[in-house]
């Protein structure tokens, strides 16, 4: 297996598993999930907050599946850097008895989404700086 090869696997990969962690958090988000609501209204966030992390993470899901991967990369750090920074300050890494279980998804899905960028950077370098 040649090393493009094997890098695009690895990009899809991971790719793939941040994506997943995002949408199976989507149902929890907007069906208005018990444990969903006691976290955004913790950190005074909810509804509103709640409505506006499910359309980012669906956004970004989206993206990861998409030649736009970078952008939905980029949405995912962003979107799961106040998750973390809220988990750190205000949640806990255990959340209702969860055991950490969010926190370590949450970390999962961030390490996926920063290492889709820095498998591809060449590409997306390519793609936005083109040579001269």
């Amino acid at each position: 297996m040649n090393n493009k090869k094997s890098r695009k696997i690895v990009s899809w990969i991971l790719r793939l598993l941040a994506a997943l962690i995002m949408f199976q958090t989507l149902f929890f988000k907007f069906s208005g999930a018990e444990e969903s609501i006691y976290i955004f209204t913790k950190v005074g966030m909810e509804p509103w907050g709640r409505y506006m992390t499910g359309i980012v993470e669906l956004i970004a899901s989206g993206l990861l599946l998409t030649n736009r991967y970078e952008l939905g990369a980029l949405l995912g750090l962003g979107i799961l850097s106040v998750a973390l920074f809220f988990h750190v300050t205000k949640l806990g890494i255990a959340v209702q008895g969860d055991g950490g279980y969010l926190f370590a998804l949450a970390i999962m899905a961030f390490l996926c989404c920063a290492a889709t960028l820095l498998v591809n950077f060449s590409e997306i370098k390519r793609r936005y700086l083109p040579s001269r």
